[in-house]
């Protein structure tokens, strides 16, 4: 894994995807991609019309993630969000979005999410753009755990965050839905 900044762009090279700080540019398909079924089933509150995705990206996720960004410089990244799209290397298509910070969840609340277009879901690329945000939070920032939570009936999501080595602490009741909840502990992680 090897994250860069290119043309004042950061991204973490993920093997044949990239993850890559939101981009206005990015906001049609970022629209596009939360409001498939697909996605909306298990993140409906990633569904937006296009102006609230391009006001959402302007006021909140593009400042967020230059805060982050500033903060990561110390490595000290409490309380920022880094908002992620989700690149396939050869085509330099946006096929889906990373994110963290679960409010619902006790500190530390950092959590990994993901979403996959789908189009492109069951090619293992949620597997590869979680790894390659956990690998780049644990090596470069103070992070020493993360949070992973999936609704209990989202099998392929669990999948994921088994196959992301986190482990099982309970369900959650969030909002009338239940979740498994899972972390992963930076000490847990340099053992792999």
């Amino acid at each position: 894994m090897e994250e860069k900044r290119t043309e004042t762009i950061f991204r973490i090279d993920c093997g044949d995807l990239y993850l890559q700080e939101f981009r206005m540019e990015d906001a049609e398909n970022i629209y596009r991609i939360s409001n498939q079924p697909e996605i909306s089933q298990f993140l409906p509150d990633w569904k937006s019309t296009k102006e609230q995705r391009v006001e959402w990206m302007t006021q909140y996720e593009i400042p967020a993630n230059q805060a982050f960004l500033q903060a990561a410089k110390t490595a000290n990244i409490e309380g920022h969000f880094l908002k992620l799209g989700v690149f396939i290397k050869e085509t330099d298509e946006c096929i889906g979005c990373c994110t963290g910070m679960k409010d619902e969840l006790p500190p530390p609340n950092r959590e990994i999410m993901y979403a996959v277009s789908s189009q492109h879901q069951k090619k293992g690329y949620a597997t590869k753009a979680a790894k390659g945000l956990i690998d780049y939070l644990f090596a470069h920032t103070n992070v020493e755990s993360l949070n992973a939570i999936a609704l209990i009936h989202n099998r392929s999501s669990n999948k994921v965050i088994q196959k992301c080595a986190f482990t099982y602490l309970s369900q959650w009741t969030i909002d009338k839905e239940r979740y498994n909840h899972y972390m992963l502990c930076k000490s847990d992680w340099k053992q792999k």
